[in-house]
């Protein structure tokens, strides 16, 4: 197989010389997925004629609202735990009246726990102590008074 003499690279025992079947097989494999990766990239980079709004814009509110979710979520989660904590104490010390354990556990439960990028744009407000459906900004209907 070897020639004596010849010289071994990396001390495995494929002179240097050789090719070696394995490495060339890997190296095709990570420039096919190199090329499938640039293709996928150039087409979600692709420019739509369809969408009027900078898609820039788009990308900043969309990172906006992520990167404010990453700060906003935890918080929440952790107001909804204590919450949920809090209200079993009450619950205890009311002798078990679930009125009581309602009052405590349902607005630190209920909210919203992402900012979206409809909060960024300022559509929506964010609702930390939330509040039951039918009391809930977008669910009334106000009446006018003459």
């Amino acid at each position: 197989m070897r020639a004596p003499g010849m010289p071994v690279a990396c001390g495995c025992a494929t002179p240097i010389g050789v090719a070696n079947v394995r490495g060339d097989k890997v190296i095709r494999l990570n420039a096919i997925r190199v090329a499938l990766a640039v293709c996928a990239l150039m087409l979600a980079l692709q420019p739509s004629p369809a969408s009027a709004n900078s898609g820039a814009s788009e990308a900043g509110t969309g990172a906006a609202s992520a990167i404010s979710s990453l700060v906003y979520g935890p918080i929440k989660i952790v107001y909804a735990t204590l919450g949920t904590v809090f209200g079993g104490f009450a619950w205890a010390l009311s002798g078990g009246d679930t009125e009581v354990l309602s009052a405590v556990v349902s607005p630190a439960i209920r909210g919203d726990y992402v900012i979206t990028p409809g909060h960024i744009r300022g559509e929506r407000s964010v609702e930390f102590i939330g509040r039951r459906p039918e009391y809930r900004e977008d669910t009334v209907v106000l009446e006018e008074i003459y």
